[in-house]
């Protein structure tokens, strides 16, 4: 997203909201307004558009919606499903369960980490590929495995990584 800028001073992200960000975010408080259970829906929604949940976006939505900041935050921060840093356009997922680990999952995540010059939970620069560690996929027969996005790709080997990470 090029509104997205990392703020230094603040240590985190912001998004420069435009007029259609509002309007989004208007639809998303008239849809889920008043209504039981509306927070988390709302928030999923808000998510899909921005890809983050940044703080404007969330104190945006506590005005409109009614509620603390702090409550929204906590519903953010609580729940792994929201975020709020920037996703990158592809998601991987390397499975660290049991059968996984066995099999060599930390060199898989070692050698991710090291192709693309991030740790675990962080995102490239270009905003091309976020990492995370997952628990069991369901996938054993296939361990060590990683998903890309809804891509499984099992049986890896350290080598396997660079050719793979090319295909996004």
């Amino acid at each position: 997203m090029e509104n997205v800028q990392y703020d230094e001073k603040a240590d985190r992200y912001v998004v420069e909201l435009v007029k259609e960000d509002y309007e989004h975010l208007d639809e998303i408080i008239g849809r889920y307004s008043d209504k039981p259970g509306y927070l988390i829906p709302a928030l999923k929604d808000a998510q899909g558009i921005f890809g983050f949940l940044p703080l404007d976006v969330q104190n945006y939505l506590a005005k409109g919606l009614r509620i603390s900041p702090s409550h929204i935050y906590g519903v953010v921060t609580f729940y792994a499903f929201f975020t709020t840093v920037p996703r990158g356009q592809h998601v991987i997922r390397c499975c660290m369960g049991t059968a996984c680990y066995v099999k060599g999952a930390a060199d898989i995540v070692k050698k991710v980490e090291d192709t693309l010059a991030i740790k675990v939970d962080e995102t490239t620069e270009d905003l091309k590929f976020s990492l995370e560690v997952v628990r069991c996929v369901g996938a054993c027969g296939l361990a060590p495995v990683i998903f890309i996005d809804d891509d499984v790709h099992g049986m890896l080997e350290p080598k396997k990584i660079e050719n793979i990470l090319e295909k996004y």
